[in-house]
């Protein structure tokens, strides 16, 4: 639950943000009374801080032009969510990151009173994050310059060598990037193929804006096609699984790219692509839950075998 002061410290924060706010806009994101938010205003007011006040309907809060803010002023759980997502920026497949890491954290530091600064030198010392496998790109020129694509809705002509070598041009829009498998990828339209696509980017040469705009699809998730594209492509067998549950415990138990899942009124099925029966046996084996094999029938001599195995270790 937030300290009064933590309210207060959060109206400055959206004033010196936003520069003029309505009263009701403010107290829905501070989730308070139009009451309590103008007591807030009185306590910043006796602080010293000068805040114009415009009445009626339509009114709002804006602080002075010209004032000179105080230094920032974070919270204890601001400061531990600045902590770890610096320490996460280190593994996360960012070009220099660990110049520019140390850099921000020292210029945090400087305005950091010092228990604060003990917090975050104790989280930066003690905690470790498991992101080894992440792949860094040369720079960061093309993450920059395809995260403003997408946000502006501006096409880029793209440079890409494939995993084999290949090089190739394409016009690109990019609908959103994702950090998975410890790799950044951008997804959108690719006018060479005439689909959505997804390029790694650590595999971009170049990323040059072009004057063509695009509309991006409604709540496009990027991380969400990028799992269904991996389960989807094609592979030695194609596989379909009734899991006797819900679709929530399906999720926790299994990974996105194993497969597309749809909810049935006889449980979830699931439709997979594998190279490696025996694999997927040994997946369906650790389910707390029943299921039903459907295709293929090699999977259920799969699952045999994995049976097998078990118990022949416990005989012994």
């Amino acid at each position: 639950m937030y300290h009064p002061t933590t309210r207060v410290l959060a109206v400055l924060e959206l004033l010196q943000t936003h520069g003029r706010m309505s009263g009701a806009e403010m107290a829905s994101r501070l989730e308070i009374d139009g009451r309590t938010l103008r007591r807030y205003i009185v306590t910043l007011e006796e602080m010293g801080i000068p805040i114009t006040t415009d009445r009626g309907r339509h009114g709002g809060y804006a602080l002075i032009a010209g004032f000179k803010l105080p230094p920032m002023m974070f919270t204890d759980d601001e400061a531990l969510a600045l902590s770890i997502g610096l320490l996460a920026a280190r593994s996360l497949g960012l070009a220099e990151a660990a110049p520019a890491v140390a850099s921000a954290q020292a210029k945090l530091e400087r305005i950091m009173p010092a228990n604060l600064k003990r917090r975050v030198s104790a989280v930066d010392e003690t905690v470790k994050l498991d992101l080894s496998q992440a792949v860094s790109p040369a720079d960061n020129a093309a993450l920059v310059a395809l995260s403003a694509a997408a946000q502006n809705r501006q096409r880029v002509h793209l440079h890409y060598r494939s995993a084999s070598g290949d090089d190739s041009e394409r016009d690109f829009d990019a609908y959103g990037l994702a950090y998975r498998g410890g790799r950044w990828y951008v997804v959108g339209m690719c006018h060479l193929r005439k689909d959505l696509r997804s390029f790694r980017l650590d595999r971009i040469g170049q990323v040059q804006l072009l004057e063509t705009s695009f509309t991006r699809p409604v709540d496009f998730d990027a991380l969400t096609h990028l799992a269904l594209a991996v389960a989807s492509i094609p592979r030695a067998f194609a596989i379909e699984v009734l899991l006797k549950t819900d679709l929530k415990s399906a999720r926790e138990q299994l990974f996105d790219a194993i497969g597309i899942f749809a909810q049935t009124e006889d449980g979830v099925l699931v439709h997979s692509q594998a190279d490696d029966l025996d694999w997927f046996a040994r997946e369906l084996a650790r389910m707390p839950f029943a299921f039903e094999i459907r295709h293929p029938p090699e999977l259920r001599d799969a699952v045999k075998v994995c049976a097998q195995r078990l118990l022949a270790q416990i005989e012994k």
